[in-house]
């Protein structure tokens, strides 16, 4: 076996990514490399579940507070930024372990994808987005595949923002975005470990987490970055809770009413999760989070990083 190791540690929300990568990266010399598409915002820390300043401490933490919350950054442009920090870290002698549950910053990482590099188009955003709100999802994606019909075999259609921007691309492109998915592999050797339990018991623990975050202050951020003047429709506030706790704040919608809105989204983006995870299984070795024994899951990557 040939390249040098990559571990990843996906799965879904809540199901304990970040203290298993903690234990593997500190027994093997490791830096823990973010795959999480709201942790690269700064200012958005609890409600993204962000590594905590201790544990960051343990560990050394890549691609973490990059952007302002209006900020942009592309998916071309975290790749790169993944692929330099994981070869900085190997050419210092040390373990990558690329970390975390946005499914398409991982896949596009360890398959190589080639996303276009088309800059953002703010008018035409804004345009999508105000059909989206007043048509719904379904007529945004139909317009989509009227351009190209083979999207529907890799996005999900109620992910506006990500039909948007394959919209965007299309447009500015003048091709269909499926025809733009080329696949360079990197040179790594790549070995992947999906976290997950029992899905009724993912939800509880989801549950949990969101009531966690409340109790840390998680209203109170929202209300600084809203006082901030970073408007509630932003693509950073998209991220779960924030919208619907600006909600509460600025609307007057009651605090228990947006809690529980939060945990049904946060069951909604658990399953979309776990859909992409099943949808790009490239050897993925599953471990329930609740029996894993972390002792013996470090001994066997003790073999497999001894093989190369």
């Amino acid at each position: 076996m040939t390249g040098k190791p990559l571990i990843v540690i996906l799965g879904a929300t809540a199901t304990g990514k970040t203290e298993l990568a903690l234990d593997a990266a500190q027994a093997f010399g490791g830096e823990i490399v973010g795959a999480d598409s709201r942790q690269i915002y700064r200012e958005m820390d609890i409600g993204t579940a962000k590594p905590t300043p201790e544990q960051r401490a343990l560990v050394p933490h890549h691609l973490i507070d990059l952007i302002p919350p209006d900020g942009d950054l592309s998916l071309a442009n975290y790749q790169k930024l993944a692929y330099a920090a994981i070869d900085d870290i190997h050419a210092r002698g040390k373990l990558p372990l690329l970390v975390g549950g946005t499914g398409q910053y991982i896949t596009a990482v360890i398959e190589g994808w080639s996303p276009p590099e088309v800059s953002p188009n703010p008018a035409l955003r804004a345009e999508l987005e105000a059909f989206a709100a007043e048509f719904g999802w379904e007529q945004l994606f139909a317009r989509l595949l009227a351009l190209d019909p083979d999207v529907q075999a890799f996005i999900d259609p109620r992910n506006v923002r990500r039909v948007i921007r394959a919209l965007e691309v299309t447009q500015a492109t003048g091709k269909p975005f499926s025809a733009q998915r080329q696949k360079h592999p990197p040179p790594y050797r790549i070995r992947q470990y999906g976290l997950t339990m029992e899905r009724e018991r993912l939800y509880e623990r989801a549950d949990r987490r969101v009531d966690a975050m409340i109790a840390a202050g998680f209203v109170d951020e929202v209300r600084r970055l809203l006082e901030q003047g970073y408007n509630r429709m932003l693509p950073s506030m998209s991220g779960l809770g924030y919208r619907e706790l600006a909600a509460h704040l600025l609307d007057g919608i009651p605090l228990s009413e947006v809690i529980t809105l939060t945990k049904n989204a946060t069951h909604d983006f658990i399953r979309r999760q776990l859909t992409w995870f099943r949808g790009h299984d490239q050897g993925i070795l599953w471990q329930n989070s609740e029996t894993l024994n972390r002792n013996a899951l470090k001994a066997e990557i003790e073999r497999w990083l001894r093989e190369s």
